[in-house]
């Protein structure tokens, strides 16, 4: 549980040591990075009575309330401290920072307190979301910016990488590592991220990283999406990443409130790896097997819901009393997981995404361009098959076979427009504009080199478990060149003079411009695989095909702005 308990540890310590009823301050992003590694009733147990946003407007004083402030340590968070300090309501502040303070705001912390209510200020690294025990998140705001040159407009890029910068540099933090830096050769902004963290590591605040050696450095990989544009226009096939492609998971929490056979108790339901023993075990599992096992699910609920209306003396009365909140719990459990199958099972019927899908994992799979063109025809004339559908379709053909005949490209993008598509048809140009071969680092389609190519021929041979589940994400292929120590120094190179002697046993992945479920899914299977090296995956927000295709449309927008 690597980084969610670097985060829970992080919030039960400033929670623990304070003593008697409390309120828990944070901010909009805080409150993200709290409330997916811990729970309302894990916060009770602290004594925390209530949980306030660090700009609220509220006045009415509560003296009896002792304020742990947890922020990021931002100019907007320090006008809120000012604010909050210049007329403080409750009795005590602890003031917890979730990175770095710089020298300037600890001056104006002494500054705003005049009522000397600041009991202790303090740093703990803990910027970033960990959704799960080996992938997190930043969710940082106008992601599409990564795609835009650094030159267009450096005062809106700019806040971009100091983000990425910061939440990465926290992980090490909270991980008590200093890594070696290597990035995507193709990728301006990776090159540019992974040279100003080195000076920070390095350099600024080497005495903060100064931790105990290992014999092999961490590694720090910075990546960036466009080097795989594959994997999020894949549909997916496996519990957690299809239900992010098909309804959206934002912080662990299913928002099913537009769809109408749901439940009022069930239109927001949290999907979490710590608080959700089922969905643990059945979050990499595939549609089939998770359908048969929420059948289990239901069977043994009915059962015990049987045994428990069988109460037939005071015995039987205060044991099923005594079970009631574990009965209640089990019950919301199973209507969640219920709900979220029929939902899915909707959506795949009414789309052909049995079809469809079978179609994308042929394109992204394999390499014979007449069958893969008449297979993309053959799934465009299918009743039912929406826009998103085809545009995907399109772009993975277009991924792999641009050399080889624009003129079928071109024709892709007439008919997109005869069809009157939600989207612009030139998207399939942006597409290759940002993330076509010239662009990308890395095999991405395996075919480059004599090695790779036998791979996927020995893995055909040897077939399929699942036709759905065929492809893997270049994130897979780079896990194994690290684990083997083959990743190349001319697609991967090192910043500075830090380069690596060894195989790493610690691996932080970061993907600029977003990472998928079906990647963390990749890296929870091969850290289980190879026990001795542990693999963390970040990015700047989580993608389904949705927001990927979203940013490709902003960066088309911003495009055409700069022409006018």
């Amino acid at each position: 549980m690597v980084l969610v308990a670097a985060v829970r540890d992080y919030v039960s310590k400033m929670l623990s040591d304070i003593a008697g009823m409390k309120v828990f301050v944070l901010d909009a992003q805080t409150l993200a990075i709290v409330s997916v590694a811990t729970s309302q009733s894990e916060l009770l147990q602290k004594e925390v009575f209530l949980v306030e946003k660090a700009e609220s407007t509220s006045s009415e004083p509560m003296t009896h309330l002792k304020a742990v402030c947890f922020l990021r340590p931002t100019a907007e968070n320090m006008q809120n401290l000012k604010e909050i300090l210049g007329q403080p309501r409750f009795g005590e502040y602890h003031l917890f920072f979730s990175n770095i303070l710089k020298t300037n705001f600890v001056q104006n912390l002494a500054d705003f307190d005049q009522h000397e209510a600041v009991q202790q200020v303090q740093e703990f690294y803990a910027d970033f979301i960990a959704l799960d025990p080996y992938h997190f998140t930043l969710n940082t705001p106008s992601n599409h910016l990564y795609m835009v040159p650094l030159l267009f407009d450096p005062t809106k890029i700019q806040p971009l990488c100091e983000r990425i910068i910061e939440g990465v540099s926290s992980v090490f933090l909270a991980l008590k590592k200093r890594p070696v830096i290597r990035y995507s050769r193709n990728s301006e902004i990776a090159r540019r991220i992974a040279q100003d963290a080195a000076r920070l590591m390095y350099e600024q605040e080497a005495a903060l990283f100064d931790f105990r050696r290992t014999e092999v450095l961490p590694l720090l990989l910075i990546i960036d999406r466009r080097d795989d544009p594959v994997t999020p226009l894949l549909n997916q096939w496996t519990y957690q990443a299809m239900v992010h492609e098909l309804i959206g998971i934002q912080d662990n929490k299913v928002d099913l409130r537009e769809y109408s056979r749901v439940p009022k108790d069930q239109q927001e339901v949290v999907l979490s790896s710590e608080q959700d023993p089922f969905f643990r075990s059945n979050m990499f599992e595939n549609f089939g097997d998770l359908g048969m096992n929420v059948k289990k699910m239901v069977d043994t609920f009915q059962s015990q819901h049987k045994s428990n209306q069988n109460i037939q003396s005071l015995e039987d009365m205060a044991r099923f009393v005594e079970n009631y909140p574990e009965f209640r719990k089990m019950q919301g459990n199973v209507s969640k997981h219920v709900a979220l199958m029929t939902e899915m099972s909707r959506l795949v019927d009414e789309r052909k995404l049995m079809s469809v899908s079978q179609a994308e994992q042929e394109l992204a799979c394999h390499s014979s361009q007449a069958a893969a063109w008449d297979e993309l025809n053959a799934q465009w004339e299918l009743p039912g098959v929406t826009d998103d559908e085809k545009l995907r379709l399109a772009m993975l053909y277009a991924l792999r076979y641009e050399r080889e005949n624009p003129q079928q490209l071109q024709e892709l993008v007439d008919r997109l427009n005869a069809g009157r598509s939600k989207y612009n048809s030139n998207l399939l140009y942006s597409l290759l504009k940002q993330a076509g071969e010239e662009k990308r680092t890395g095999d991405l389609f395996s075919n480059r080199d004599l090695f790779n190519r036998a791979r996927t021929m020995a893995r055909g041979l040897k077939g399929v478990e699942n036709v759905y589940t065929q492809h893997q994400p270049l994130v897979f292929h780079l896990i194994e060149s690290i684990v083997k120590g083959r990743l190349k120094d001319a697609d991967y190179p090192f910043v500075g003079n830090h380069a690596q002697q060894g195989k790493p046993q610690d691996v932080v992945i970061f993907i600029i411009g977003g990472t998928t479920y079906a990647e963390s899914r990749v890296v929870a299977l091969q850290n289980a695989a190879n026990p001795g090296t542990r693999v963390l995956l970040g990015g700047t927000v989580v993608h389904n095909s949705k927001s990927f295709l979203r940013d490709l449309e902003e960066v088309q927008r911003v495009g055409r702005a700069s022409i006018y």
